[in-house]
């Protein structure tokens, strides 16, 4: 290991044994400054994430500013953390909760800021410190977050961004010092870093691919759901796990919502990313453009129906695609990783609850329709982390927030997310 990397884990390890020990209401204190340093700085620091990844800057704004919200959610928190008492017939009866120590985040390129500071924020209150290893493209953006950290009153050692390739991983989460490992990615990375972490007896969280449905019924808000459907699927490029990105429409409003959906789906125009006006840039590499383009090939090679074409109009973007896919259709069980979005045709709830629930993945569903009872019938039985009910996915710091299935395991956002790397320890005896 490169002797820089070795006494950056030795710093953090350092850290974690002053840090540990800082009142949970001091540690708050920090963060919420650090969310005040975000929200006044939001333009300067979502220039950074456009400039890195191609992200349009009114997103990139809107990322720093979510992440100042998250963060001024756990300034606010309850300390579930503090000891519980267990009735018992000891004097000593209680649980406490204790951190586990340095948390190495390996965190992608899409979401550069709320990735890191979602999994950062409840680990750094829990008690531990972070060393992350970020998108290679993206080092800018952990520098920054390591310095507003710095310039908010942390100790230096609670966070150090890592410039390492990802070839460093395994030496990394194989350290002595480090404790557990976060990871928000695709499923063959995260099945890597958990057989590493496996191997060394240390906790892992993944958050991993999806490929969400978005189901619309006869007695939807048609226009509502159109536009919340192509906002959900081509925001950030597409880039976006939690994207809708299979449009499963009932039957009986085919020919009426389809129409509605295409005209909105062609608003979204290529534009300059640094340009507040824009809603659709390119996407953040030309490598993930090209394996895109070789999905949407796939897709029609099994049968797959152009409804709007998928048009390269240079190394990184595209003018938005939209296909019809029939159950059995390799893609289906692929993760779409830009504009490109799917519609299936149900005949029922039945059919399209299968539809939906019939793929590796299990990260967030969208279901459109007035109907309560139908609305339970999705809520109990669709296989996914979190089930919206007439709104588009997106994240919020109250709610728990994770996958199943392949989508991954461990919960990120809300009070349960403080418990993610803590130690549980009983306390009992006379």
């Amino acid at each position: 290991m490169e002797q820089l990397i070795e006494s950056k884990l030795i710093k953090a390890d350092k850290a974690f044994s002053v840090w540990r020990k800082v009142p949970f209401e001091e540690r708050q204190k920090l963060i919420a400054k650090a969310a005040e340093i975000l929200k006044n700085n939001s333009e300067k620091f979502g220039t950074i994430i456009t400039t890195e990844m191609n992200k349009p800057i009114s997103e990139s704004i809107a990322e720093v500013e979510k992440c100042a919200l998250m963060m001024n959610y756990y300034a606010a928190a309850e300390n579930i953390l503090k000891p519980e008492k267990v009735e018992s017939e000891f004097a000593y009866s209680e649980v406490h909760y204790t951190p586990k120590g340095v948390i190495l985040g390996v965190m992608p390129w899409n979401f550069p800021f709320w990735q890191v500071l979602r999994f950062a924020t409840p680990a750094i209150l829990a008690g531990n410190t972070i060393v992350l290893k970020h998108a290679s493209i993206c080092f800018g953006s952990g520098n920054a977050i390591e310095e507003v950290l710095l310039e908010a009153g942390f100790p230096e050692g609670v966070f150090q961004n890592l410039e390492v390739g990802h070839k460093a991983v395994k030496e990394i989460l194989e350290h002595d010092a480090v404790r557990g490992v976060s990871l928000t990615g695709s499923g063959k990375a995260g099945g890597e870093v958990a057989s590493i972490a496996g191997l060394n007896i240390k906790k892992s969280l993944l958050e991993l691919g999806g490929s969400d449905a978005f189901i619309i019924f006869d007695d939807a808000n048609l226009e509502e759901a159109a536009k919340a459907g192509v906002k959900s699927r081509l925001q950030n490029c597409g880039q976006t796990c939690t994207a809708a990105k299979r449009f499963i429409i009932d039957e009986k409003i085919e020919n009426e919502f389809l129409p509605i959906f295409i005209e909105e789906y062609k608003k979204y125009e290529i534009g300059d990313p640094l340009d507040k006006e824009t809603k659709l840039a390119g996407m953040a590499r030309p490598d993930l453009a090209d394996e895109l383009e070789a999905q949407f090939n796939r897709a029609l090679e099994n049968g797959a129906e152009i409804i709007i074409p998928l048009e390269r109009i240079s190394e990184n973007e595209f003018k938005p695609g939209l296909i019809r896919v029939q159950e059995g259709n390799p893609i289906l069980k692929e993760e779409l990783f830009g504009p490109l979005g799917m519609v299936m045709i149900a005949k029922n709830d039945e059919e399209a609850l299968q539809m939906a629930n019939d793929i590796p993945f299990g990260l967030s569903n969208s279901v459109w329709t007035k109907n309560k009872d139908r609305q339970l019938f999705f809520i109990e039985n669709l296989e996914s982390g979190t089930v919206n009910i007439n709104r588009m996915t997106s994240s919020d710091p109250r709610f728990p927030f994770g996958g199943s299935k392949a989508s991954g395991y461990g919960t990120e956002l809300s009070l349960l997310a403080l418990k993610e790397f803590v130690t549980a320890k009983t306390i009992v005896g006379n």
